[in-house]
């Protein structure tokens, strides 16, 4: 049987981009993008694990706002459940320190990017909601 694995990612929006993070080749979902983030840890809230996380990955501060999407999605590795939260820039820059590459980019051209599989459900609710606008 597979293991659960619950994360949580940052949509770490800053002057109309969003901040896209390309995971190392040496792991799990080698050179995909995401949208930075990491595991829960026990007794931990999604919020403070995104907190935790992004002050660990990429050494800024950030203030957790709205969930956007939760998606469930079975790798060979396990099965992903992905909170995605709207986020802001309190401290810092990101910095790169377990990923390879950081872009930012406008809503409209997230989808030129080669996404890890649990994440796109997160990038198509944005354009739902941009189009509503």
């Amino acid at each position: 049987m597979k293991k659960d694995i619950h994360v949580v990612g940052a949509v770490i929006i800053d002057n109309g981009k969003i901040l896209c993070a390309q995971r190392n080749p040496h792991k799990a979902l080698p050179l995909k993008w995401e949208f930075p983030g990491g595991k829960i840890e026990e007794d931990e809230t999604p919020q403070e694990a995104l907190k935790r996380e992004i002050n660990e990955e990429m050494l800024c501060t950030i203030e957790v706002g709205e969930q956007i999407e939760h998606t469930v999605y079975e790798y060979d590795f396990g099965i992903v459940h992905l909170t995605t939260y709207f986020c802001k820039l309190i401290e810092g820059k990101p910095k790169l320190t377990e990923h390879v590459a950081i872009k930012w980019l406008p809503l409209e051209e997230l989808q030129t990017l080669d996404w890890a599989p649990a994440d796109i459900p997160t990038i198509e609710k944005l354009a739902y909601w941009a189009l509503l606008k």
